[in-house]
């Protein structure tokens, strides 16, 4: 008997791997899970909890505040991209990648991979509707209105 292995979502995938409880949580706040849970295929680049500690201390708990969904929203959009881009596509090149937020994201894969000023340090987790790189900080579209971030 042959059985048919179905990958997770982006946010099953998240949720099991266990360091990205931070962003789980403001993808929740943010009401995004029901669309990253959706059909895609979307590229995420996704920062840890360790990301998100780098922020300037009170910055994710005042983001979590329902008065400021509409910046979280922002922040949290512009780590995704429509389609799926996986390593291979951007090897050796340096590129810019247009987010779901609407600000363009520039991607340096000459060296290390570099979306805006963060490194990916895991690439190409495939899910069922999509692909996560993993980064090691929160990078933020260029209206975010907060330069200290």
């Amino acid at each position: 008997m042959t059985t048919l292995v179905q990958h997770d979502d982006i946010v099953d995938t998240a949720v099991k791997a266990g360091s990205f409880k931070t962003l789980v949580t403001a993808l929740k706040a943010a009401d995004l899970v029901d669309t990253l849970k959706g059909k895609g295929p979307f590229t995420v680049f996704a920062p840890t909890d360790d990301a998100f500690a780098k922020l300037p201390k009170g910055t994710v708990e005042d983001l979590l505040k329902p008065e400021n969904k509409a910046k979280l929203v922002s922040i949290l959009t512009y780590h995704v991209v429509s389609g799926k881009v996986m390593s291979k596509d951007i090897a050796g090149k340096t590129t810019k990648a247009k987010s779901v937020q609407g600000a363009e994201i520039a991607i340096d894969a000459t060296k290390d991979v570099m979306v805006d000023k963060a490194k990916v340090t895991m690439a190409d987790i495939e899910t069922s509707n999509g692909v996560i790189h993993v980064i090691d900080a929160v990078i933020m579209p260029p209206a975010s209105g907060n330069a200290s971030l």
